[in-house]
């Protein structure tokens, strides 16, 4: 499920947590690019950083497809020092920095699309 209130018209967009809580909680995700030009085989890199006071959050990369269908790609969870994969997907994960960037290893003409970053709050 993906929150109704995500526009790629803005680079910055206002979330309430993917899964309920019992809190009325925002934070606010910032990408700073919506298209990054590249070429086949090449490692295409995605920013995004966030803002939250939280300790204990999860972050996730999305892509949507031209249907507007929003499909999954990776997930980090904050407590984790490890940065998380997913077959040519990885992530850049720096939580003090509140940094959470997308890697796609050996991009291919399938990568093209529209991705977005969002947070969640544990339930």
């Amino acid at each position: 499920k993906f929150p109704a209130s995500l526009s790629p018209l803005t680079p910055t967009a206002i979330l309430s947590p993917l899964f309920p809580t019992g809190s009325s909680l925002a934070q606010t995700v910032t990408q700073p690019q919506w298209e990054v030009p590249g070429q086949e085989a090449e490692t295409v890199t995605l920013d995004c950083t966030y803002t939250t006071s939280e300790s204990d959050y999860y972050l996730f990369w999305y892509k949507q497809l031209p249907n507007g269908e929003m499909i999954f790609i990776i997930r980090q969870e904050a407590y984790k020092q490890q940065n998380a994969t997913n077959n040519r997907y990885s992530v850049n994960f720096q939580k003090a920095a509140k940094s959470f960037g997308l890697r796609i290893s050996a991009s291919q003409l399938e990568d093209a699309g529209v991705y977005f970053c969002a947070y969640s709050a544990p339930q």
